[in-house]
């Protein structure tokens, strides 16, 4: 598959109109019939979700942790993918695994020293790419990490706006 040429008008659209480059994504959350579990509609899926069994869930569907790792773990591997397909990295397989580590007293408001969320991300990228040399692997890393959207939004966390409204 050729990406730059798959990419090639998209760019040049951009580059000609810098606000067409633009989008928004939007993912709603909504009741489900008990308080441990919801549904996440991105628009083209509608996704189950629930609490993480640490804090009283089941375990039969993914929680937002998995969700958010999943995100990074999706984000890496296509972006890895695609960087390696478009600079002619002869890679055999590619797969990312992405793992983090929390410590649930935070969540669940038993410690206050305790943070809430992940205290460590860890993605590890496994390449089958005995044809590749140093130089084309060491790209790829910068490439994929540079370019990987999840990625770089959790390095550089964007400012986030709350708005409550009420039918009052």
């Amino acid at each position: 598959m050729d990406i730059r040429s798959l990419q090639k008008p998209l760019k040049e659209q951009y580059r000609r109109d810098p606000g067409s480059s633009r989008i928004t994504l939007t993912a709603k959350g909504g009741e489900t019939g008990t308080p441990l579990s919801c549904s996440v509609d991105i628009g083209r899926a509608i996704y189950q979700a629930e609490a993480h069994k640490g804090v009283g869930g089941t375990g039969t569907a993914a929680c937002s942790g998995d969700l958010l790792l999943g995100a990074l773990a999706a984000c890496a591997q296509l972006t890895c993918q695609l960087v390696a397909t478009a600079m002619g990295v002869p890679t055999a397989h590619i797969e990312v695994t992405v793992s983090g580590d929390m410590d649930l007293q935070g969540t669940l408001g038993i410690s206050k020293e305790v943070p809430v969320g992940f205290e460590t991300i860890r993605v590890q990228f496994y390449l089958d790419a005995p044809q590749a040399t140093p130089e084309q692997l060491l790209a790829l890393q910068e490439k994929t990490e540079q370019y990987c959207v999840v990625f770089q939004t959790m390095l550089h966390p964007p400012r986030i706006e709350t708005r409550w409204s009420t039918s009052n």
